[in-house]
């Protein structure tokens, strides 16, 4: 069965590229602009993945983990924080969310990106 990914990115430039990478490794791809569109899809689609900026307009990454983890099947869902932040405070915050990975943008590739989703869809 495919494999769902949602992508929560309110950077349209960084959410086309990350959206049209995931695609061409065959998973099914949804996105969102922002966090509050983000939480409504996720709880509707219910996706195998989640990569979920930090910083963004209506809600941030944060608020839609807290929000996430709050619902029976969001407790469970995978997420992989996505921003251009790596200062200490941000990362210990994500983590207190219990998330899969971390990626700092910046510092990442695609390549390196689809490998996190790999590892964290397929462990």
């Amino acid at each position: 069965m495919e494999k769902r990914i949602l992508i929560v990115e309110d950077e349209p430039d960084i959410r086309e590229a990350m959206a049209e990478a995931v695609a061409q490794e065959n998973f099914i791809v949804s996105t969102a602009s922002n966090g509050e569109e983000g939480l409504k899809k996720a709880l509707a689609e219910k996706p195998d993945l989640i990569l979920l900026d930090i910083v963004m307009p209506i809600m941030d990454g944060h608020e839609v983990l807290k929000k996430l983890r709050q619902d029976v099947w969001g407790q469970n869902a995978k997420v992989i924080m996505l921003t251009s932040m790596d200062d200490v405070k941000n990362i210990a915050e994500a983590h207190t969310g219990s998330i899969t990975d971390y990626v700092i943008k910046a510092h990442s590739s695609l390549d390196e990106i689809i490998n996190k989703i790999r590892v964290s869809i397929y462990s």
